[in-house]
């Protein structure tokens, strides 16, 4: 037997024990200093809200100190989080934003 007469054989198993990833609420925190419009375009160009549904949202968040803005897999949520800060920042507004394990 030479190596060109070698069979090589890969056993796959399919696991059924895989659970889905969790989902993740993106939560923002209402503060005095940052703006409704700014909230709002937040809204509109990192979570694709239409303009009434963030303006809705906005006020959601002012009235119960904070809302669940979207849920998504932990590393968008994590990302979405990401560019919110980064943007509340680059406009030097204090917006909070937290995820947690969505329920």
């Amino acid at each position: 037997m030479t190596d060109s007469d070698t069979k090589i054989t890969n056993k796959i198993e399919i696991r059924t024990d895989l659970v889905p990833p969790s989902n993740y609420s993106v939560i923002f925190v209402n503060d005095n200093v940052t703006t409704v419009e700014f909230v709002i375009a937040v809204l509109i160009s990192i979570f694709s809200y239409e303009h009434p549904d963030a303006l809705i949202m906005t006020q959601k968040i002012h009235e119960d100190g904070l809302a669940v803005v979207a849920v998504y897999s932990y590393e968008m949520a994590e990302q979405k989080a990401l560019e919110t800060t980064m943007m509340a920042r680059n406009n030097s507004f204090p917006l909070m934003v937290k995820i947690e394990p969505s329920s």
